[in-house]
């Protein structure tokens, strides 16, 4: 039907017929001459309807926003003074002959044409309008080219486009899985993937060397503004190649994927180890644009008096570190307090903090309710560790080493934001020598990634002390924001079943869980690793939205739900019957 999309059309289209279909998006009146702005998915232009072409004329006279239309006119440039710069067909028009409404629309909940705010709950609920807004459809499209680049680099670089499949087994990834009943197979289920792990794994060892798919994932857990229930990824899989080669041609890949799409070169990317990044920022994904650093303090605190720091210090299990912020002593009262509950959140029982009114006053420029605690030793040699100047303010933790990283890394981020002390632009890292193994609140351990990476070390060592393993695992950072994880995989079964057996997988657990990846590995598998990138997560920083909801075209609610569908719904007792499942009302006792 259409020649020419809205958002094409320029100066080179002059005096060219053109045939236009899209929405009504601004109608405006302007003494007898009918302005329509005609939008589509490519952008927006303007269509000028005279008296002249009277059926059209009074077409136009009707019709509204968000009516579907076809215009047939000839592309001029616009007159002297009503050029309009901040559009990409603001130095033309579109003169109409011919309009023809394809469908009406009523007045739509969401008003395209207006700056109102609208709730995320009547945005999701019409999802099918809110992605009309310019916006909205800008990010679907940039969306699509970044998937675009990125298969076409892959391809390039020898990969094989691979799916994987969406009906398979429970694994153990870290999160609940999604369980789909089998018909078939009466009291069995299948899980949807929370990642292809497996199956890449496999098809490694079925000698296809270099595999990748942006694949749908689903985990049944708790969400966020960076989490979904069902996401997509950047999968990735290698072959004969070792962690520093996969991370350099995933660099490559992402900083090809910046200039293409932004103009933007990301530079080199530095490595830190994770033992660094909780040591520096409290985190392992620090946000480098942020110039402050958590600086233990442990040594002098020691003997002081003041239990809340002495106590901690004392503790190999905890820490005590400070946070001096340039320029910190401007922050109210109200603001410090405000600071206080945020940390409460990560567990901190308090915030203590020591303004720097004037450095040369001594204690007297000082300006803290904890001062008072402190010897003047203490503080002499605090105030130059730290470096401080007139000005500053300094903030302290101190308690279990987890909850000082989480309150105190988070505290970092929140004080940069309220002071403007992020830095503009790109800070990637690669966060290197995780941990294999982290505690679990009972006493156990817990794979930190998941328990197909590869330790640093053989079988014999891991079994005698697993808990000073390192894995060769890395994760990319972004803007303090993690893009990918990955690591080298185990390749030997000997090793696989050492670690399971570290994690407490019996036997015959393993067997019956993993006896296919088991036997893959037995049976000639080569040295192995890979990535897995959140999609989803990489447009939204790209694109610089709140919330991956916006840039996913149908995305769910908090609360694990679609408003556009009412999903999840209720199926069909026969559906139920089928299935040999039963509904057990929540509000009656079991027996009841």
């Amino acid at each position: 039907m259409r020649s020419h999309f809205c958002g094409e059309l320029n100066e080179s289209n002059v005096d060219e017929d053109v045939i236009l279909c899209g929405w009504i998006h601004r109608r405006r009146d302007h003494g007898g001459v009918i302005f329509l702005d005609l939008r589509d998915r490519e952008g927006m232009a303007q269509v000028v309807y005279d008296p002249d072409v009277k059926e059209s004329f009074k077409i136009a006279e009707g019709v509204r926003n968000e009516f579907v239309v076809e215009v047939k006119g000839r592309v001029r440039l616009r007159p002297s003074g009503t050029i309009n710069h901040e559009m990409s067909t603001g130095r033309v028009e579109v003169l109409g002959n011919e309009l023809k409404v394809l469908n009406a629309s009523e007045t739509p909940p969401i008003q395209l044409d207006e700056h109102a705010e609208v709730g995320e709950d009547i945005r999701l609920r019409y999802r099918y309008i809110d992605l009309r807004r310019p916006e909205m459809a800008a990010r679907l499209r940039f969306r699509s080219k970044v998937g675009n680049i990125i298969r076409n680099f892959l391809d390039n670089n020898g990969f094989l486009d691979i799916e994987t499949p969406l009906l398979t087994r429970a694994t153990p990834e870290g999160a609940r899985d999604y369980l789909v009943p089998s018909r078939t197979h009466q009291g069995k289920f299948f899980a949807l993937p929370q990642s292809p792990q497996l199956f890449k794994q496999i098809l490694m060892a079925s000698g296809m060397d270099r595999y990748y798919q942006i694949a749908k994932c689903f985990r049944d857990e708790d969400l966020r503004a960076d989490r979904q229930p069902e996401f997509t990824q950047i999968d990735v899989e290698t072959s004969f190649m070792d962690e520093d080669q996969i991370m350099a041609i995933m660099e490559a890949m992402i900083k090809h994927t910046f200039k293409k799409t932004l103009n933007v070169d990301l530079g080199d990317f530095p490595r830190i180890t994770y033992a660094e990044a909780m040591r520096l920022y409290g985190s392992d994904k620090p946000d480098l644009r942020i110039d402050l650093k958590l600086v233990d303090i442990a040594d002098l605190m020691k003997s002081a008096e003041f239990k809340v720091f002495s106590g901690p210090a004392n503790d190999e299990d905890s820490r005590v570190v400070a946070l001096r912020v340039p320029g910190g002593a401007s922050l109210t009262r109200k603001v410090i307090d405000d600071l206080t509950e945020f940390v409460g959140v990560y567990g901190a029982r308090g915030l203590a903090w020591i303004k720097v009114n004037d450095l040369n006053s001594g204690s007297e420029g000082l300006q803290s309710p904890i001062i008072k605690f402190l010897d003047q030793e203490i503080i002499r040699n605090l105030l130059s560790t730290l470096v401080v100047e007139t000005g500053d303010i300094i903030f302290f933790g101190a308690d279990k080493s987890k909850i000082v990283n989480e309150a105190m890394g988070a505290l970092r981020i929140k004080v940069a934001q309220e002071l403007n002390l992020v830095v503009s632009g790109w800070a990637p890292v690669w966060v290197v020598d995780f941990p294999m193994f982290d505690l679990t609140p009972e006493g156990g351990l817990t794979s930190l990634h998941h328990p197909f990476t590869a330790p640093s070390l053989d079988a014999e060592e891991l079994t005698n002390d697993p808990i000073k393993a390192l894995s060769r695992a890395y994760d990319m950072v972004l803007n303090g924001t993690e893009l990918g994880g990955g690591s080298i995989r185990i390749h030997d079964s000997k090793l696989q079943r050492a670690v399971f057996d570290v994690l407490g997988i019996s036997e015959a657990e393993a067997e019956e869980k993993f006896g296919f990846l088991l036997d893959a590995l037995s049976l000639g598998c080569p040295p192995h690793g890979g990535i897995a990138f959140g999609f989803d997560r990489l447009i939204m920083l790209m694109t610089d939205s709140h919330s991956i909801r916006d840039v996913i075209a149908f995305p769910k609610t908090q609360s694990a739900s679609c408003p556009l569908t009412d999903a999840p719904g209720h199926v069909s007792p026969n559906q139920l019957r089928e299935l040999s499942i039963r509904h057990r009302d929540q509000n009656k006792p079991p027996n009841g």
